[in-house]
């Protein structure tokens, strides 16, 4: 266990990605109930942020005040991210994440509110002027997550991880992938091996681990202190705890079947009601229902019925049917 992890009283070297229209508040939370050690906010924009003052809604969605909650920062401006860094741990943010990952395309180009994410990685000077506003602005930990480089001209992760530790970062994770790959092809995670050799605060791995199988063979091929889950925990909140249970042998999490399951569906789409609105929840809800119809193997007419809905009260008679369907279906 890191000296992060136990710092913070986390429980599980096992972490939730942020991953942007999917990490909202009420699947953190979800995850986080089965036993995460840590989640991640989905990633913010640091000069909108400020300008716009987060009402209680914005407050809530970043999680305020909660142990296992990292805030994701992202920006190309240092006085924004320092502000930005003050007004979350003002609002009781224990730990910030700057983001130096993200590829999409209206992040990294150097129109509007781009520059930064993954495009960082082509000017170091420029990333470590944003590290050193971060660090020097709070007095909460603050991590950084980032790729193997821009390109595979460009490796560099080993590089800015430690100027990052000597700036003051506590702990980096590194998806194995340059920007240029997006998410194409496969995660290199012998390539973090690089940057775990480079420093000594904590090294997290990323990309394409989704099991217990997956995150051994990234952690031996690594040497990483722990793994960080993005889609492959999409329709399956539980499975952070399980890797942990099974790697780590922390506590093994109950994982829902049968009536279990539908219920906790059914509170997961109930709460993104009481957190979006009726209407805008459960158009949001719809991927996650998918994405826990798909796991089931609920057969395709019956899956079309659920997420296209525009009842509330049918989708939540619709769900334990639908799931149930899917069982029969794969037994």
């Amino acid at each position: 266990m890191t000296s992060l992890l136990a710092d913070k009283g986390l429980t599980s070297p096992v972490f939730l990605a942020p991953l942007a229209g999917i990490t909202d508040l009420p699947f953190r939370n979800l995850v986080a109930r089965f036993g995460a050690g840590l989640v991640v906010s989905e990633m913010v924009a640091s000069q909108e942020m400020v300008q716009a003052k987060p009402g209680v809604r914005e407050r809530a969605e970043l999680g305020f005040g909660l142990d296992n909650t990292a805030v994701q920062l992202a920006g190309r401006e240092a006085h924004w991210m320092a502000e930005a860094a003050r007004q979350v741990e003002a609002n009781g943010a224990r730990i910030i994440d700057i983001n130096m990952g993200c590829p999409a395309k209206k992040v990294t180009s150097a129109s509007g509110a781009g520059a930064s994410g993954s495009a960082l990685m082509k000017d170091l000077d420029h990333a470590l002027s944003l590290i050193d506003a971060v660090v020097g602005a709070v007095d909460i930990p603050v991590t950084l997550k980032t790729r193997l480089g821009w390109d595979d001209a460009l490796m560099n992760a080993p590089e800015l991880a430690r100027r990052a530790e000597n700036a003051g970062v506590a702990m980096i994770t590194i998806h194995g992938r340059t920007r240029c790959q997006f998410y194409k092809g496969r995660a290199d995670w012998a390539a973090i091996a690089r940057v775990k050799q480079a420093v000594r605060i904590p090294v997290i791995a990323n990309g394409d681990i989704v099991d217990a199988a997956t995150a051994r063979k990234a952690m031996n091929l690594s040497g990483a202190d722990g793994v960080m889950i993005g889609r492959g925990a999409q329709g399956r909140p539980w499975v952070l705890a399980q890797i942990a249970a099974e790697v780590w042998g922390t506590p093994a999490p109950q994982v829902p079947q049968g009536k279990e399951l539908a219920d906790m569906v059914c509170d997961h789409y109930e709460d993104m009601l009481r957190f979006y609105g009726p209407e805008l929840g459960n158009r949001v809800a719809r991927k996650h229902l998918g994405w826990y119809l798909d796991g089931a193997g609920t057969g395709a007419a019956l899956r079309k019925q659920v997420l296209t809905s525009r009842t509330n009260s049918e989708v939540l008679r619709l769900i334990p049917r639908a799931l149930r369907a899917g069982e029969r279906m794969a037994a």
